[in-house]
């Protein structure tokens, strides 16, 4: 029988603590353990305090995704109170959400993703010299360019609640504070200016000539039909990509989860290019129903309890153990309707009916390569959105209904976060939070073995990975990072073995 190798693979350039240990057989994985290794308590610390403490609280959960944090503990005490927000108001909270989006799909694009094509491994590559003038960290010029870019569009959410990230600006029932006529246009001007850098940086097409494409072959014919379409981010990505194969690797269940703005339910207008929530299997797309959900312990470091359990009933009693155990991770292992869902760019792109993607993904099934492209794309349809929103909105609008005092009942908020959906279920009792829990997108997509031994989404993508190289193993941060892994919010570098020394034998 063939040796299997067991391998931990560091990875840096990961927002939170993660660790990933893999089984390699005949230079491939053939198994793979993805752990969370810090526990934060969050659910626990909410416990007690006031049913507005939240809204504080939770959006330190995460440096990137604080709006989006927000939003879920918002709209959750919305649906206790039976409160519906002005549209304005929901409008100027979809503006910000977005551009959170924007910004930090950006940023990963460059600053975490794209820095793997500078590995030595891709010394022979042709496009090698170039991945290296361009996404060196901290030197390469479109990591420069991305920074600046991204840095004046976080101005947006400044000028609308006060600050980023932790903004507190949003209250059940609208906004603390209304826009001035200067700040709308402000704002405007900022989304104009990103949207010429993102189409002759990113695109390297306009956003309208982008969304003509339907198909597979369209985005051949596109490529190669202009060298500015070829030398953009997208042009680049998908050439070097292709090269190193990672249109092959990463390809994961393939079950898809996003959670689209549910317009109606907030009062929100409903754009033409926005679709309900849903769960998909390939392109096959169903309903969405948060019922669906429970999270599973059975691998987690938790206090056991029997089957998944709903957010409204689950428990969070910390429990680690020593060596003795088969638990592996401080995630939870939700699932939907009992199956692993992958959720993000890729799902959202997927759900939303986006034709291209749902093409490319029916030709050649999920990839790292797909999952990359989708979240470079995502802005050519969250521009047009966010200007549409800002010509609607006026200073002389509505942005806050009374809310009462909030006393007793169950509320949930969902949001499609940067990295997919994002859930909170809070329960208030007397004025006070008796229980809290968060579902983010990394729990879904890091998560652990359930209950069924079933692989997490990224767990599952890791296997059929190759491995040419033990000591530097880089297709594996590729496949992690194409679902832009942030465990705890938090940037933190384990202390690194020297190569080759991570590298263990199993008995045959």
């Amino acid at each position: 029988m063939p040796e299997k190798v067991m391998l931990q693979v560091p990875l840096n350039r990961v927002e939170g603590d993660l660790e990933i240990n893999v089984q390699v057989q005949d230079g491939v994985v053939s198994d793979a353990w993805s752990s969370g290794i810090m526990y934060r308590g969050f659910e626990n610390l909410l416990k007690g305090r006031g049913a507005m403490d939240g809204l504080v609280i939770t959006p330190r959960i995460c440096g990137i995704c604080g709006t989006a944090h927000l939003i879920a503990a918002t709209r959750a005490l919305e649906m206790i109170q039976g409160v519906t927000p002005p549209p304005a108001a929901c409008r100027l909270r979809n503006v910000a959400l977005m551009v959170e989006k924007m910004q930090s799909d950006m940023r990963h694009g460059a600053l975490m993703f794209a820095p793997d094509f500078t590995n030595p491994a891709y010394r022979n590559q042709p496009m090698f010299d170039t991945a290296v003038e361009r996404y060196t960290p901290l030197k390469g010029s479109r990591v420069a360019q991305t920074i600046m870019a991204t840095k004046e569009l976080l101005e947006m959410i400044a000028i609308i609640g006060g600050q980023w990230p932790h903004s507190s600006y949003m209250i059940p029932g609208g906004l603390t504070a209304m826009p001035s006529t200067a700040d709308l246009i402000q704002c405007s001007l900022i989304i104009s200016r990103f949207r010429s850098w993102y189409e002759k940086q990113v695109l390297g097409c306009s956003i309208e000539q982008w969304m003509a494409l339907k198909s597979k072959s369209d985005l051949e014919q596109w490529l190669r039909e202009d060298t500015a379409h070829r030398d953009s981010e997208i042009g680049f990505h998908m050439r070097f990509s292709r090269k190193i194969g990672l249109d092959t690797i990463g390809r994961g269940h393939g079950y898809f989860l996003s959670y689209t703005p549910d317009a109606p339910r907030l009062g929100e207008a409903r754009s033409p290019q926005e679709k309900p929530p849903g769960f998909a299997h390939g392109t096959k797309i169903s309903g969405f129903d948060q019922q669906h959900i429970e999270e599973y312990v059975d691998y987690s470091w938790y206090q056991d309890y029997s089957g998944g359990r709903h957010p409204f009933n689950g428990e969070t009693n910390p429990y680690a153990t020593g060596n003795e155990s088969k638990k592996y991770s401080w995630c939870k292992a939700p699932r939907y309707a009992g199956r692993p869902a992958e959720t993000g760019p890729l799902a959202e792109m997927v759900i939303s009916g986006d034709p291209l993607v749902a093409d490319l993904l029916d030709h050649d099934g999920p990839s790292v390569h797909l999952r990359q492209l989708a979240r470079l794309i995502r802005p050519a349809h969250l521009i047009p959105i966010i200007g549409s929103l800002l010509a609607e909105t006026t200073c002389d609008d509505t942005f806050y209904e009374p809310c009462g005092k909030i006393v007793n009942g169950q509320g949930f908020g969902l949001v499609e976060a940067t990295r997919g959906v994002l859930g909170h279920w809070v329960e208030i009792e007397a004025g006070k939070i008796k229980h809290y829990q968060v579902i983010t997108p990394t729990a879904w997509n890091a998560s652990p073995r359930d209950d069924k031994d079933v692989r997490g989404p990224w767990e599952e993508a890791l296997v059929g990975t190759p491995v040419a190289d033990e000591t530097n193993p880089v297709a594996l941060g590729h496949v992690v990072r194409s679902y832009d892994a942030c465990l705890y919010c938090s940037i933190h570098v384990l202390a690194l073995r020297a190569p080759g020394s991570t590298r263990r034998k199993q008995s045959k």
